[in-house]
């Protein structure tokens, strides 16, 4: 009698529900607990009309451990018959019409997942892989569903690596989470996501962040009303872009000095070129103002790419176009190919650059997300499946409410 009413109060068990029996099997199977309905009150769980009984299924569910030992609830769950809707399972307090878990259960399992892959949590809980996924999976459906439909003012894109051979996923952001994971990394991927919202939302965005990847440009510009003033190419962009370049002349004037000389000053410099001054120790600086005082190409380039990075601090648009032309001629007149190359991507893609310079808008958060992505790649040892990956994504970066109803409550 105890042990009945113990478990009732436990597992909140009313009326027309009650525990009518727990077995102890100790130390082999661990405790179950049954529960069983009254047949009072049977209504369609659609429509809420009352509705005859039709047959009962047993059901299992396993439940948090009694002490150290496994506890599974198992009840003969009534169907009805509905005269709208057919014959229906009614659903129960304890669990989700579509889990083998109680909530409680499934909560345990989901903070688990906060911090452990899908395998450990499988070895620590004892269930199977394919079960962890499950719980997963319903949490992320559960937390789209709930999302709350306010848009951001800013949202940024980027593409991350799903497998190699070129496989990649879309991944739409804001400042505090992954708003939409898609497919591959093409203009129709992008085309979808923005057909799907409403227009009026889409034309209150202020700044889309982005590289300058041609297919996100295309279908930003036919989808977001006045795109060409809200684009923005941010400065981390811009920087790796210029870095490449220096490095391109660093590696062509090394090998001309190394055939020409023998040796070479630039040998072991690549870092010294690519760092930021300010996260230079004095050794480092040192060294390369002695490779700046000799007439070196690197040293051009380097010089023109730091002038670069300077030119983000305009508030006037005007003036930041005065200032990014007078930089472009600059490198358009190097004799630095490299540079030059850039020079030119720069000038096709100033109106975006300019954008990110006046308003502050930077992609940095989304390449937050693109580092944190690939950490959970790498702490799962890769994913085979897609739609696998995609969930995790929004398991852990999405913002959602993940948890079972029963337990919100």
């Amino acid at each position: 009698m105890h042990d009945r009413e113990l478990y009732r109060q436990i597992l909140g068990v009313q009326a027309p529900w009650q525990v009518s029996e727990v077995e102890v099997d100790l130390p082999g199977n661990g405790v179950t607990v049954h529960i069983e309905h009254s047949g009072e009150g049977l209504s369609c769980p659609e429509c809420d009309q009352a509705a005859p009984g039709y047959d009962t299924r047993e059901r299992r569910w396993r439940h948090l451990d009694t002490c150290q030992y496994k506890t599974w609830l198992v009840a003969q769950v009534p169907r009805v018959k509905c005269p709208e809707h057919g014959v229906l399972q009614l659903p129960v307090a304890w669990a989700e019409s579509n889990s083998r878990l109680t909530a409680l259960f499934e909560a345990l399992v989901i903070d688990w997942l906060k911090v452990a892959t899908i395998s450990e949590v499988a070895t620590r809980l004892d269930l199977s892989w394919s079960a962890v996924a499950g719980v997963q999976q319903r949490a992320v459906d559960r937390g789209l569903q709930r999302r709350a439909q306010a848009f951001p003012a800013s949202i940024g894109i980027d593409e991350t690596a799903f497998q190699r051979r070129h496989q990649y996923v879309t991944v739409i952001s804001s400042q505090d989470r992954v708003l939409h994971v898609a497919d591959d990394r093409k203009s129709t991927t992008l085309d979808a996501w923005y057909a799907s919202q409403p227009t009026n939302v889409l034309a209150r965005l202020d700044t889309v962040s982005m590289d300058m990847w041609r297919p996100y440009i295309d279908s930003t510009l036919r989808h977001v009303p006045e795109a060409q003033s809200k684009i923005a190419f941010d400065k981390f962009h811009v920087a790796q872009h210029l870095g490449d370049a220096v490095d391109k002349v660093r590696r062509a004037e090394h090998k001309a000095l190394l055939a020409a000389e023998g040796e070479s000053l630039l040998t072991r410099s690549r870092y010294l070129w690519l760092r930021h001054p300010d996260r230079m120790n004095t050794k480092s600086w040192q060294r390369l103002k002695e490779l700046k005082a000799v007439n070196l190409k690197t040293s051009r380039a380097w010089a023109i790419k730091t002038h670069a990075m300077c030119l983000w601090g305009y508030k006037s648009r005007t003036w930041a176009r005065k200032a990014w032309m007078a930089w472009y001629n600059w490198a358009i007149r190097s004799r630095l190919e490299p540079v030059k190359k850039v020079a030119r991507m720069v000038k096709k893609h100033l109106e975006g650059i300019l954008t990110a310079v006046v308003t502050g808008a930077t992609n940095a958060r989304a390449e937050g997300f693109n580092t944190m992505i690939q950490k959970i790649k790498r702490d799962a040892r890769g994913f085979r499946n897609k739609d696998r990956f995609k969930a995790a994504i929004y398991f852990h970066l999405g913002g959602l409410d993940l948890y079972p109803e029963a337990v919100r409550k």
